[in-house]
Order: C-alpha cells, then structure tokens, then sequence
C-alpha cells in the first residue's frame, strides 16, 4: 500500500467514524427531546440532558456497545473539528475567524461528550446538572470568580443567539451537499426548528450562569436539565417546552440527515 493510498484510508475512517458521531448525536437529541417532553407533561424521572440520555441507552441490553461506540465516534467527530479549526487553508465549513471559533466550539462539546461517553460506558458518570454545579462551585472560588462565571454564562447566550439565527436564516443548509430530489423542504424545517429550539435551550443554561454569578449562587447553575425545568416554571411554559422538545426531536432527525449528506 502507497503513502497516499494509506493516508486515503486513514481520512476515510476517521470521516466514517466522524459521520457515526452525528448519529449517534442525533440519537442524544431525540433522547432529550422526549425527557424535555416528559417534563413538560410531568412524567420524566431522569434529567433531560446529556446524561439522561446516555444513561438511558446505557440501560439497554446494548447499551454497552453503543457507549463505547459513542466514545469512539465523539473523540473523532470532535478531534475533526479541531482539525477545521486549525486549519490554515479554506474548508467546506469556511475559512473565516468566526468559522473557525464556531468549529473550536464544536470541538469542545464532542470532546466533552465523548469524556461522558467514557464515564458511563466504564459503569459511572454522573448528572450533567451536578457536574455543572460543581464545575461552577470550583469556578466561583477562583479570584474574580463570578466575574469568570458571568463571562461564561454571556458566552454561551451568544452561542444560543448563534444557534438560533443558523436556524432561522437557513445557514446549517450550507454544511450539507445537495439532497435528494423532494426532501430539502423537510430537512429544511427540521433544521430550522432543531437550531431555533436549541439556541433557546442554551440562551436560558447561559442565562441561569449569568444569575449564578450575579447571586453569587453557583447551585443557580444548572445545565441543560435546570434551563428546561426553568422553561417548563414560566407562563405558558409547558407549552413552551413541549415546543422546545419538538425541537430537540427535529435537531435529532436533521442529525442523521447530516450524517450522511455532511460535508466533511
């Protein structure tokens, strides 16, 4: 085998591995979809966040297997935008400085799943909402720590504003190579709900942050799970939230989509 028909190789299964991360990311965002349902209507017992969802699947009689594939396909999806990231030369995911830091962003959230992956793929892991909590704790007792806590909150309502306007101005249609003939009208309305629903879901976990800092609180700091609840306590909230749910369902099926007609 040549150099280059090796190095072909190595891409091939490092992009197979990277699209199997969509999926099963894609699986995720149903799974939450239907715990931010649950809570909605008031029946979920388990946080309707990362760690509900992997706890779920590792609940099932393969749920082994697809843990320690989860590990597998989040360090290459996350390892793979690093990569865009860093690179010098323009990608199919752009050139720029905000493509870049949107792609470093992404990094950081595979990469941090694939760590969750791990925990509960070795029998541990741990809510989402506790580790946040304690990660805020730990934060807040650094110098200028609810400044740092603040800081983190504003950056991630901005992240949640940018999720939502990709959504709302049809920009994730740019990450996907050309559909088949009569399904960009649904994948387009998938796409434009699952990104609408999660920027508001990540607006509010910026928002509890920000509170966090403001009351020097670090147990205001909730995650994903308290940023539902809260959605779930406002007027009309349990619409809001079921909408929201809706959301995260749509993001989860627009995932498999972009699985395999991705760009790469």
């Amino acid at each position: 085998m040549t150099e280059d028909s090796a190095t072909r190789t190595a891409q091939r299964g490092w992009e197979l591995a990277a699209r199997l991360g969509y999926v099963i990311s894609g699986v995720l965002h149903i799974l939450i979809g239907v715990l931010a349902l649950q809570i909605a209507f008031g029946s979920s017992e388990k946080n309707a966040d990362q760690s509900g969802a992997l706890g779920t699947i590792a609940e099932t009689p393969f749920g082994g297997v697809v843990l320690w594939a989860s590990v597998v396909a989040f360090a290459a999806l996350g390892l793979w935008q690093l990569a865009v990231a860093l690179r010098k030369h323009p990608t199919s995911q752009g050139s720029g400085t905000g493509d870049r830091l949107e792609a470093a962003l992404r990094a950081l959230i595979y990469l941090a799943l694939a760590v969750t992956a791990f925990a509960f793929a070795n029998g541990g892991g741990t809510s989402s909402s506790k580790q946040t909590t304690d990660a805020t704790k730990s934060l807040m007792s650094a110098p200028g720590g609810r400044i740092l806590v603040g800081a983190v909150g504003v950056g991630i309502v901005v992240g949640g504003v940018i999720y939502a306007l990709k959504g709302l101005r049809k920009k994730f249609l740019e990450d996907l190579n050309p559909l088949p003939p009569g399904t960009a009208r649904t994948v387009t309305r998938l796409g434009v709900l699952g990104y609408a629903a999660k920027g508001v879901a990540l607006a509010v976990v910026g928002g509890l942050f920000v509170l966090a800092a403001a009351k020097a609180d670090p147990d205001k700091a909730k995650g994903l799970d308290g940023a539902l609840h809260t959605l779930r306590d406002q007027p009309a909230g349990v619409w809001l939230l079921a909408v929201v749910g809706l959301g995260f369902i749509a993001y989860g099926i627009y995932s498999f989509v972009r699985s395999r007609y991705g760009k790469l």
